[in-house]
């Protein structure tokens, strides 16, 4: 049975906290990309060269939208991701303190980017630096580990800071280092450690908590500075994306499709499964879940982590299932690097605000958009230049569910408008940053954000004015850190 007050579960006798699935869920995700990295070896004959993929993933600059099944091959793409997700989890278990659903998020985030930007060298100089600025304020390190795991954001920052920034030309496969790119970069990540921590909170207070991706705004408005800072002011052309002839990669069609179904639909069903089986062997609670309006919203804390679990699973297959049907009947990206990593990063807050009612009228809202424009472009004679399955759009829309907080408070029409207006912008704001932050999406949803929530105010007070007289909490008023509320 579970604990009402506590959110913990309590099976024969022993207390299982809420703590202690999170950090099994990290550590089945992690486990299962280990696993998964063997088979897609076998699957895609590439046995022989996981460690050297690897390398070449560890050793390439990896700027928006850098394909590391292009790069390296799948089956060092899933070694990427446990890897950096087992390094993750030993922080989890071996910092004192409980994980939070802040924690988990940060862990979807740093396993997803690890098929399309973010890997095993880069993430650390970005995920130690923040434990300097916490040492030096005296904050708990396990309550704000989430900070310096959304720090990796930057981490193309690093790659390209290490091995192309100071010097002239970048040979692929074969990465040189220099003093003043080592040393350029060691600074770059403690301005880090100290700016990160100092900006999150404000992008919150843009928003309101109606952006679940609260990183994404503040370190999209920070990289567009740091980008002109380091390039448009010094002169120096940005650099672009690598790309590599991959033969294995071409041989499928560039696209995994049934081996990332099999996968994901296995994980998934393991995670519905034990949620069921952890929660009594019943789905009880779970319907009120998803009446949940995902405005500052603590899941684990207010129906257990049990319930997560089957969320976690059934927001998973939904958002399979929607790439699933639309790639049948539009042409673009199929499941590269960056679409398996956003089906992960889709399930970021499935623990604090995204389940699939709040979560569907965005995605209309990016059909909705297409369709419009198809229809626009038919009635003037022109040829539409996107599909709702190109790259942008597919990242785009697994950031834009963090707008769901929108749709629960303000209704579907609202949601879909805000999917809508998302949709427009998503393959623009990588360019204000040359591609070097990482939630690119998370940026476009803020933004999309900031529009809409002053125009839903102004026409619908009434919510507005109950999100007024909501009593706030003590702790999420004084922390520093902390982007989202926090139950101890």
């Amino acid at each position: 049975m579970k604990n009402i007050a506590t959110g913990d579960l309590c099976m024969e006798g022993k207390k299982i906290s809420n703590s202690t699935i999170i950090n099994g869920i990290a550590l089945g995700f992690s486990v299962s990309f280990l696993i998964s990295s063997l088979v897609a070896a076998i699957y895609t004959g590439e046995l022989g060269s996981i460690l050297h993929g690897w390398y070449l993933i560890m050793t390439s600059p990896s700027p928006l939208v850098t394909d590391y099944l292009e790069i390296g091959g799948l089956p060092s793409a899933m070694l990427n991701a446990g890897a950096c997700g087992m390094a993750c989890w030993l922080f989890m278990v071996g910092l004192k303190g409980d994980s939070r659903p802040s924690t988990l998020a940060g862990y979807f985030l740093v396993v997803a980017h690890c098929f399309y930007g973010l890997n095993f060298l880069t993430m650390w100089p970005c995920f130690l630096a923040p434990f300097l600025y916490l040492r030096l304020k005296k904050l708990n390190f396990k309550n704000n580990l989430h900070v310096c795991m959304f720090t990796t954001s930057f981490s193309p920052f690093i790659g390209e800071l290490l091995f192309r920034y100071t010097q002239d030309t970048f040979v692929f496969g074969h990465p040189t280092l220099t003093v003043s790119g080592v040393l350029l970069t060691i600074a770059f990540s403690i301005m880090l450690g100290f700016i990160v921590p100092a900006i999150l909170p404000g992008a919150h207070a843009w928003h309101k908590g109606y952006n679940l991706y609260n990183g994404g705004l503040a370190f999209g408005v920070f990289g567009f500075f740091l980008f002109n800072l380091f390039y448009n002011t010094m002169g120096i052309d940005p650099s672009s994306k690598l790309t590599r002839f991959n033969p294995v990669y071409e041989q499928f069609g560039r696209s995994f499709q049934l081996y990332a179904n099999c996968f994901f639909l296995l994980v998934f069903i393991i995670c519905i499964l034990t949620g069921f089986f952890l929660n009594g062997k019943s789905f009880l609670g779970y319907e009120e879940l998803t009446r949940d309006t995902g405005h500052q919203s603590d899941f684990a804390a207010q129906y257990g982590m049990p319930l997560c679990l089957i969320n976690i699973g059934t927001v998973g297959i939904f958002f399979l299932f929607y790439l699933d049907i639309i790639m049948v009947y539009t042409e673009g990206a199929g499941f590269t690097g960056a679409t398996i990593g956003v089906i992960l990063a889709a399930l970021t807050f499935t623990c604090m605000g995204q389940h699939p009612k709040n979560i569907w009228p965005i995605l209309a809202g990016y059909q909705l958009l297409y369709l419009f424009t198809l229809t626009i472009c038919y009635l003037n004679g022109r040829e539409i230049s996107w599909t709702i399955t190109t790259q942008g759009y597919i990242n785009g829309v697994a950031f834009a569910t963090g707008l769901c907080p929108i749709s629960g408070r303000y209704g579907r029409r609202a949601g879909i408008a805000a999917g809508f207006m998302c949709a427009s912008m998503c393959t623009a704001t990588s360019a204000l940053h040359g591609g070097l932050v990482l939630y690119n999406g998370g940026f476009t949803a803020g933004i999309t954000a900031l529009i809409l929530l002053p125009i839903l105010e102004h026409y619908i007070p009434e919510t507005r004015n109950f999100m007024n007289n909501k009593k706030l909490n003590k702790e999420d008023m004084i922390a520093i850190v902390e982007m989202f509320r926090t139950h101890d």
